[in-house]
């Protein structure tokens, strides 16, 4: 299972961290049947993320923050790095997102749709969307602390997306 995330103000690497904080735990779960597989998870930022990190995994969690109404540039650069390479070799493989919006983050998760509708991955969850409701450039420049039942919703998110890879759910 892939991670890929980008954060500018640390929201979106928490929402990252706990998801796949809960998909590792999920992982180390003993098989209750020989038809579970064993499951490695991958935190990856953006920047770093590349085809080869795609092409290796079975499953994507894609984590942003919303920038002016869209994902942040380094998933969008992320993306266009890997889209061709991996074009017709990830097809069926499940796949979710996080987005970190100060107001509604729809523009960055129908980003991401659009994008994994190329690639033809199946959504296993609609976007999970943390808003902070931040809007004055202070504020929205300013660390962020995710709320604890936010984190929760992506600790779910992680974990469940890892019980479906582990089992061959998806």
């Amino acid at each position: 299972m892939l991670i890929v995330w980008h954060s500018m103000t640390g929201g979106t690497r928490q929402m990252a961290e706990a998801a796949a904080a809960a998909a590792r735990l999920e992982a180390e779960e003993p098989a209750p049947d020989a038809a579970a597989w064993p499951l490695q998870v991958r935190l990856v930022h953006a920047r770093e993320a590349g085809p080869d990190d795609v092409l290796a995994a079975d499953g994507y969690l894609f984590a942003t923050p919303e920038c002016l109404a869209a994902m942040g540039g380094l998933m969008k650069d992320f993306f266009d790095r890997s889209y061709y390479a991996v074009l017709d070799h990830v097809a069926g493989r499940p796949y979710a997102s996080l987005v970190c919006a100060g107001s509604d983050g729809q523009g960055a998760a129908r980003q991401i749709a659009r994008i994994a509708t190329g690639w033809r991955l199946a959504q296993v969850a609609e976007p999970l969307i943390v808003c902070t409701r931040v809007q004055t450039p202070e504020r929205i420049l300013a660390p962020k602390r995710i709320e604890p039942d936010d984190l929760q919703r992506c600790h779910e998110l992680g974990a469940a997306m890892a019980a479906g890879l582990r089992l061959g759910v998806f």
